[in-house]
């Protein structure tokens, strides 16, 4: 597990955790936010998996 893959995993949580208190207090801006980072999150953590794959094969 490369530092890519850890970074992008905690994007998300931080991203969800975001996505769900916006839409416990009403904030839309928030819980769009949440999802933008979650997005990132999962973009980041694929990079890392292509990453750890080219790894392997090399």
């Amino acid at each position: 597990m490369n530092k890519d893959q850890v970074k992008g995993r905690v994007k998300q949580v931080k991203g969800q955790i975001k996505e769900a208190a916006g839409k416990v207090i009403g904030d839309k801006t928030m819980a769009s936010k949440g999802r933008i980072e979650d997005a990132a999150g999962k973009v980041q953590e694929s990079y890392g998996n292509f990453k750890e794959e080219v790894k392997k094969g090399a």
